[in-house]
């Protein structure tokens, strides 16, 4: 990219995006009175729709000041989680309208759920031109805060298809990230690495090395990818396939042996030309380095943003040292299908919230098996404590339980910031696949009835070493082998792939490896349980949840396996 053009994104970024973050900056002074006009907002955007006149949305309006609106607020709606909404998004998705909020969605984002059925989340014209038009803007002038030569190059940017499929009306599903990226700036536009059909190609080996291929050609100053996972995948694309990339990028090609659909071939080959120059210098990378690193073909990389909260820290130790010691690698921030709760500014973890978008309600987590729990305000967060979020949006989501643990950061003005912990409630992630409990207990069942082989006790362990899982089975035959173990684990994997939309995604991109299997010996869950009441667990309150990350536990059923 020229000076100039350099030049040119940074004023008008400065210009939109200084708007937003001074819109940002005002909202976050008051939370307490931001948070009540928001709220506000929101009911009366939605008071008129099915959902709004149901649950009395006009009345709760008529409080006088902000406690009596979130008590009303609370009396009139329950907390949800997404199979509360689903009959709601079901007449949406049949094609009425004003259900959850006025109209229709314009897209809908696919998730994994708690059941086998995903969860189809509506997306509003006003959430698309607020929460991801102006906050977009604010991501991007942030990035120009931070390093202000992050546009001297191209930018490498990681997203899903834009339209994966429809829905019964014929609105359009796919990702939210794929919709951002087509509808940005078109002065952000013209740096992108790759045209946006590559994220149409079905074969993740194939996919990534069209990414890597185009990517490693050209000066990549900024790469956007939610999961670090992904970084890796790429990186193990170029150690096997660096030299078809030098040989394609000499000769402007693209390898045939690809498993890519014709049209998005010709699409993509129409982008090449011969760069004999490029493929030299790469070749002289790897005489002198043996492995190629980012740092090495991409040595002007200004900011890497992806996640780093979480399980997802597990990922960070397989690029370390790989990128420029002087890039920033900045925290991709608390954000999901169902809400962009804000973005990180600075080089900490920390997400600043969106009072003015978003209305948030936070349980304390030593409330969360609490029938009746206290539900917080965003101003009577303690830094340092750990909270549920709940959440209320333009989007036709009302006290929405997120199943996230949250911990509190440091104020942005006098607004807590927040940061991942991990998820509650039944759910494991590893690399954003969120598999619940339920969900693996359907599976085994099915496995079972699949194979013929009966289980007395099963349980599974997220294990971040091996970036996958673990499932221990004591089978009803002491006899089982450990072959047909691992062909039960198949059938297993197999069923979750259906069972769970992100699981699938996990596992076919390479970011998910195969479950390990491990045989137990007889009476596992007993022994298991007289060691915890020898530990001084009380017998009639044991229970064991049988999808968990929990290397104490874990530990303990390591000694239980068969010789």
């Amino acid at each position: 990219m020229s000076k100039s053009d350099m030049l040119k994104a940074n004023l008008l970024l400065g210009m939109a995006g200084g708007i937003q973050y001074n819109a940002l900056k005002k909202a976050s002074k008051n939370p307490r009175k931001c948070q009540e006009k928001t709220l506000r907002d929101i009911l009366t955007y939605a008071k008129d729709t099915v959902y709004g006149k149901e649950h009395h949305f006009s009345e709760i309006l008529e409080a006088q000041d902000d406690i009596e609106l979130y008590k009303r607020y609370q009396q009139q709606v329950s907390p949800n989680d997404y199979e509360n909404l689903r009959p709601y998004v079901e007449r949406h998705k049949h094609g009425e309208a004003d259900i959850l909020f006025p109209g229709k969605p314009v897209l809908y984002a696919t998730t994994s759920g708690t059941t086998s059925e995903p969860k189809w989340i509506p997306i509003t014209q006003e959430y698309l031109k607020t929460i991801y038009g102006k906050m977009t803007k604010v991501w991007l002038y942030n990035f120009i805060q931070n390093r202000p030569k992050v546009f001297s190059g191209k930018i490498l940017s990681i997203v899903g298809k834009v339209v994966e499929g429809y829905a019964p009306d014929g609105t359009v599903f796919g990702s939210v990230s794929g919709v951002t990226q087509r509808d940005c700036p078109n002065f952000v536009k013209v740096l992108y690495s790759n045209p946006q059909c590559v994220y149409g190609i079905e074969d993740y080996n194939a996919r990534y090395y069209v990414l890597m291929r185009m990517g490693i050609e050209q000066d990549i100053t900024l790469i956007v990818t939610a999961n670090p996972s992904t970084i890796v995948e790429l990186q193990n694309n170029v150690n096997r396939f660096y030299d078809a990339y030098v040989t394609d990028i000499e000769n402007g090609t693209l390898n045939k042996d690809l498993n890519i659909a014709p049209e998005i071939r010709a699409e993509l080959e129409a982008c090449l030309k011969p760069n004999p120059q490029r493929a030299a210098q790469l070749r002289e990378m790897k005489a002198k380095y043996g492995t190629v690193l980012p740092k090495h073909y991409w040595p002007n990389m200004q900011i890497l943003n992806t996640w780093k909260c979480g399980n997802t820290k597990v990922y960070l130790d397989k690029f370390k040292d790989s990128f420029p010691s002087t890039m920033l690698h900045q925290e991709f921030g608390y954000f999901s299908s169902e809400c962009r709760f804000g973005l990180v500014l600075d080089d900490t973890l920390n997400t600043v919230l969106f009072p003015h978008f978003h209305y948030y309600e936070f349980i304390d987590e030593a409330d969360l098996d609490n029938p009746n729990p206290t539900f917080l305000q965003l101003h009577e967060l303690k830094a340092g404590k750990r909270y549920c979020p709940y959440v209320t949006t333009f989007a036709g989501l009302y006290r929405y339980n997120m199943n996230d643990l949250l911990e509190v950061g440091p104020n942005f003005q006098n607004t807590p910031t927040v940061h991942m912990i991990q998820k509650v409630n039944g759910i494991v992630t590893i690399t954003g696949e969120k598999l619940h409990e339920r969900q693996f207990i359907e599976a085994v069942h099915k496995a079972e009835n699949a194979t013929g082989l009966k289980t007395r006790f099963f349980i599974g362990f997220a294990d971040l070493s091996i970036v996958g899982y673990k499932f221990y089975y004591e089978f009803a035959d002491p006899n089982v082998t450990q072959e047909q173990a691992e062909k039960f684990t198949e059938k297993v994997d197999e069923f979750l792939k259906e069972i769970n939309v992100e699981y699938k995604t996990k596992r076919d991109s390479l970011r998910l490896k195969m479950p390990e299997t491990y045989r137990m010996i007889p009476d596992s869950f007993e022994t298991f349980k007289s060691q915890c009441i020898a530990e001084g667990a009380r017998d009639g309150q044991f229970k064991l949840q049988l999808l968990l990350q929990d290397e104490n536990r874990h530990e303990k059923f390591k000694k239980l396996v068969k010789e």
